[in-house]
């Protein structure tokens, strides 16, 4: 029984130690998206029910994501609009490629919220919630800058 005991011991380790090292777990940690949020603002509004949001959304994942709804106590409604050849249309989804990014921007894709719950000032925050097709939700906070900020000259 002395043998066995070690014998039974070593081969249970050596197992747990090939199990450790197959690809099942580590293969799709390697081809999950890696997402994160950054240059997240919202122009101060114009208007007393609408309001658009900007950020860029980066993957640092081996695998693509896609952006399919946002959600906010800002407001009842947020859709995401694509912008293609200067019209604005309403998309269910937009694509966040893997090791790349997704830039919603002025004259470009971006979020629009519709039947504000109150209208924001410029120095608030606004909080919005982002939904994906394989990532969790991201929590991002929006500040609200002077109606005619723009980022390429004092973000």
């Amino acid at each position: 029984m002395r043998r066995t005991g070690p014998v039974a011991g070593a081969v249970l380790a050596g197992a747990l130690a090939l199990a450790g090292c197959g690809t099942g777990s580590s293969a799709s940690a390697h081809s999950a998206p890696s997402l994160s949020v950054g240059s997240a603002y919202m122009p101060q509004p114009v208007s007393d029910t609408m309001a658009a949001g900007f950020l860029t959304i980066t993957n640092k994942g081996d695998a693509e994501d896609q952006l399919t709804s946002v959600t906010s106590d800002a407001a009842a409604e947020i859709t995401v609009h694509r912008t293609v050849d200067g019209t604005m249309r309403e998309a269910d989804r937009l694509t966040v490629p893997a090791h790349g990014r997704l830039v919603l921007a002025s004259g470009g894709n971006h979020l629009m919220f519709d039947k504000l719950t109150h209208k924001p000032e410029q120095g608030q925050t606004i909080t919005v919630e982002l939904h994906f097709t394989h990532s969790g939700p991201l929590r991002v906070e929006m500040p609200v800058k002077s109606a005619t900020y723009n980022p390429t000259t004092g973000h």
